[in-house]
């Protein structure tokens, strides 16, 4: 199953193998986007396979486009339009921190 490798993606993200190391941060943007919205999910761990499978279920569940990008403090995912709180559903399933907006 998906959550499964994704469960044992995040511990190998985390060195204790506790997915609550990290909160994750909830931001919106439309800058340099012609007037789109995105929904960008910050300060994810800089684990590649983890963030590629969030991402996957971020689009799927919320039937839009989206992202990933690692980046030396991190990761974080972009999904089209304002789907917080489709996303905060998600991450409350998994039982992953988060904070914002």
């Amino acid at each position: 199953t998906p959550s499964t490798s994704m469960l044992s993606s995040l511990k190998a993200a985390n060195s204790a193998g506790d997915s609550n190391q990290f909160t994750a941060v909830f931001r919106i943007e439309k800058n340099g986007r012609g007037g789109k919205i995105v929904t960008v999910l910050d300060k994810l761990p800089k684990h590649e396979t983890f963030l590629k499978e969030l991402t996957k279920e971020f689009k799927i569940k919320c039937g839009v486009g989206g992202t990933y990008e690692m980046t030396p403090d991190g990761g974080f995912i972009e999904v089209q339009g304002d789907k917080r709180d489709q996303m905060k559903k998600i991450l409350d399933a998994k039982k992953i921190k988060y904070k914002g907006v």
